[in-house]
């Protein structure tokens, strides 16, 4: 038990956050709506915690350290994690296993990218040395041969520290780590067999046209948000129209080469749409 009551006070807020995201994660069974809901309630938290160190005044400076080193990264961290998570969650590829796995894989790499830019304080904190405390964890004792953060001139300089944001990636990394190698797992061991699905609906003009009209949507990010590739869409609607499309580069290729009105099916479904409204509006 902490016996500063200061350090005491932050301590159970945090605790109670810890128990607060629980329940939301517990309670949700989207990812998405977990970060948005567990956000509110950092922000929350964080908040009330810059309030109270703004107000009050650190007994000793073991005390400031302590809260820079280990209970200001705690919350901050969380912040970060659930961000992140937001982040990837919804750039997340409605690609396939193949495409998920290479998606989250390459949010694993990123991870090391942090700590092979940060090696020497990493191995520091690791270590759990002490000897630069004082400059790393109080509050305007950086020493500016010291490798900064980019946007440290833009912190609060009464709440923040050189490294205290530094040791809120490492933890936030950590369980970042987790998360991602669970959901390879889930990727990996997914055995789901998949689902065959019969369309009612059959195309019934030429390729030409169906990818000529593929390829607009495509271009203008109408599936996914852009995060897809061209040939899981050709995919899709080979399926959903029971056409082959196998060759759709080679036609793609032709459409561009034409001399004339290279988007004709896109122009005549215009004409014939606005020709369409022309005559409701004349009944």
């Amino acid at each position: 038990m902490l016996q500063n009551t200061l350090l005491e006070e932050i301590q159970n807020l945090s605790e109670s956050l810890v128990q607060s995201l629980k329940a939301v994660e517990n309670e949700e069974d989207n990812w998405i709506t977990v970060c948005e809901k567990a956000l509110m309630k950092i922000d929350e938290a964080i908040r009330l915690t810059k309030h109270i160190i703004l107000t009050s005044e650190f007994e000793t400076t073991a005390d400031e350290v302590f809260f820079f080193k280990h209970l200001k990264p705690a919350l901050i961290s969380k912040f970060i994690y659930y961000t992140k998570i937001l982040s990837i969650e919804s750039l997340k590829p409605a690609s396939g296993k193949e495409g998920l796995l290479k998606y989250f894989l390459s949010e694993q790499k990123k991870l090391n990218i942090f700590y092979k830019e940060h090696t020497d304080f990493y191995s520091y904190y690791r270590r759990g040395a002490t000897y630069l405390d004082h400059k790393y964890f109080i509050r305007n004792s950086f020493d500016m041969k010291m490798r900064l953060s980019l946007g440290f001139y833009n912190l609060d300089p009464s709440f923040t520290t050189s490294h205290d944001h530094f040791v809120a990636h490492i933890l936030a990394n950590n369980d970042l780590e987790i998360y991602i190698k669970g959901e390879i797992e889930k990727i990996e061991n997914d055995t789901t067999p998949v689902r065959s699905y019969k369309s009612m609906l059959t195309w019934s003009s030429s390729k030409v046209s169906l990818i000529e009209l593929i390829y607009s949507l495509h271009l203008m990010k109408c599936f996914n948000a852009g995060n897809i590739e061209l040939v899981e869409v050709i995919r899709t609607f080979e399926k959903m129209v029971g056409t082959d499309l196998s060759n759709f580069h080679k036609i793609l290729g032709e459409i561009k080469l034409r001399k004339i009105n290279r988007t004709k099916f896109l122009q005549s479904l215009y004409e014939n749409l606005e020709q369409h409204f022309t005559d409701l509006d004349g009944k």
